[in-house]
């Protein structure tokens, strides 16, 4: 296999393990020599043992199509990605600082929003925001968090730094592929666990749920806690039964949960009903309460809202932290930092164009070939445009749909994304390009997993890496 590696060319991007064909960066080069002793056979047996161990744990996710939804294994790539512990540090340091700031930020909107009386933020950009809930206005969580569980996506340009691409603050998914990308990498490379010091990640299930029971409004010894998940046909509906497995909680729906007339939330069992003290919610906003959202929806609670604003039972994420999760307030991010904490951002934004405002507009639009143009509340890469890919009819219908809506529109430079060496073919490395989504919860305490869940864009040139748009993933290593 050592061919392979010292042919490996990393072409004019920053690679994560490689600094030039042959040489290993400081964190892997335990990964590599590894790697380069192995025949090609041990290689692919590692793939096969993989691919049969993601079948064998049911490890998969949902693709919806115009055909309807396909379950598939979750795509895997045996080679690992190596991150050191001392930049990791820093990066973990930059993740607390960000959602500290952004849950006070979210905490400010629903009561004195100081921050757009000061200008800092445009009531234009507020006035807009499609998740804004003007029911919260006025509710206080425990702790002055609504978003206790936050997914912030990050990438590295060509100068090997992290930069912040943007914050998924609603219901963000994920984390259960993190932590089974390593239970397959102990079972296909279990000599390395014992040549390599990586840090763990699978202590997150029990600090979820620590936060969980933190914020239960009855101080009892076992809170009852549960999540609610929109069903099985939901994309991320493996994860919903894997956390609720890993927690000890009950799996629920919408209609195995009821308000009764004191405003409290039951769960109906087949001893009666048990009340319920936690809610950690998969569903959207406008879903999980009929009584005040979508009255259509048959996925919620009937009054659960009544409950939460009681202060009767405690849901994460809280409704409304929505509000942060705007790419438009993204962009706002570092003066949000600047604002509440009078610190400066440790991690920086990627650079971003607002739309709304009429000379960035002009510049993107006379520039759209050579920017990704985002929506401004879409995720798993539906709805962008990624300008050097496009073509020219589509990038005429994205200057038309900047014109029609410029606040649902943002822009940024097209990033030279960091690679990794990944098998493609048989026992062939090519470089792909990859993210990552580490796992923040904020609650009575601050907690970030050590990596997170690393996306590849498993196509030759591909900056896409949602698993929905063909991408895989690897495990990602904290190395000492």
């Amino acid at each position: 296999m050592t061919n392979s590696w010292n042919t490996y060319q990393c072409n004019d991007f920053y690679d994560e393990l490689m600094s030039h064909p042959g040489q290993a960066r400081e964190p892997a080069k335990k990964l590599v020599a590894y790697f380069q002793s192995l025949s090609d056979d041990a290689v692919e047996s590692r793939r096969k043992a993989a691919e049969a161990t993601i079948k064998e744990m049911g490890v998969s996710f949902t693709v919806y199509t115009d055909n309807g939804n396909i379950d598939r294994s979750w795509p895997f790539d045996i080679v690992p990605r190596t991150i050191s512990k001392q930049q990791w540090d820093k990066t973990s340091a930059g993740l607390k600082q960000r959602l500290k700031a952004l849950n006070k930020f979210i905490d400010d909107l629903y009561h004195e929003q100081r921050i757009v009386k000061d200008g800092v933020l445009p009531a234009y950009v507020l006035e807009n925001s499609q998740n804004f809930r003007q029911e919260c206005v006025g509710v206080s969580p425990p702790f002055g968090v609504w978003a206790h569980i936050c997914g912030t996506d990050l990438v590295r340009d060509s100068d090997g730094e992290f930069y912040v691409l943007e914050d998924n603050l609603r219901v963000p998914s994920g984390v259960s592929y993190m932590l089974e990308n390593r239970a397959i990498t102990k079972r296909v490379l279990p000599e390395l666990f014992e040549e390599v010091n990586i840090a763990p990640v699978d202590n997150y299930c029990a600090h979820l749920f620590d936060t969980l029971v933190a914020l239960s409004p009855r101080k009892i010894a076992k809170p009852v806690v549960v999540v609610l998940t929109p069903g099985i046909y939901n994309s991320a509906y493996f994860e919903h039964a894997f956390l609720a497995q890993q927690m000890g909680c009950e799996l629920v729906e919408g209609a195995d949960l009821v308000v009764q007339d004191d405003d409290c939330v039951y769960m109906k069992t087949i001893a009666g009903l048990e009340r319920v003290d936690v809610i950690y919610r998969r569903i959207d906003d406008l879903f999980i309460d009929p009584e005040v959202f979508n009255k259509e929806s048959c996925l919620g609670v009937s009054g659960l809202m009544r409950a939460w604003k009681s202060g009767n039972v405690a849901l994460a994420n809280a409704p409304g932290a929505g509000v942060a999760d705007d790419k438009v307030i993204y962009a706002f991010v570092p003066d949000i930092i600047r604002y509440y904490l009078g610190e400066e951002p440790l991690i920086k934004n990627v650079e971003t164009y607002l739309c709304y405002d009429e000379a960035q507009r002009e510049y993107v639009i006379n520039n759209i070939e050579k920017l990704v143009v985002k929506p401004a509340n879409e995720s798993g890469g539906y709805g962008m445009l990624v300008g050097p890919h496009a073509t020219k009819k589509e990038r005429e219908r994205f200057v038309q749909l900047i014109k029609e809506n410029p606040r649902n529109y943002i822009a940024q430079p097209t990033l030279a994304l960091s690679t990794s060496p990944t098998f493609v073919g048989k026992n062939e490395l090519e470089p792909r390009h990859l993210d990552l989504r580490p796992f923040v919860l904020q609650g009575k305490e601050t907690y970030v997993t050590m990596g997170g869940l690393t996306r590849v864009a498993m196509n030759k040139g591909s900056l896409v890496v949602n698993s929905s748009q063909g991408g895989g993933s690897k495990d990602t290593w904290i190395v000492e």
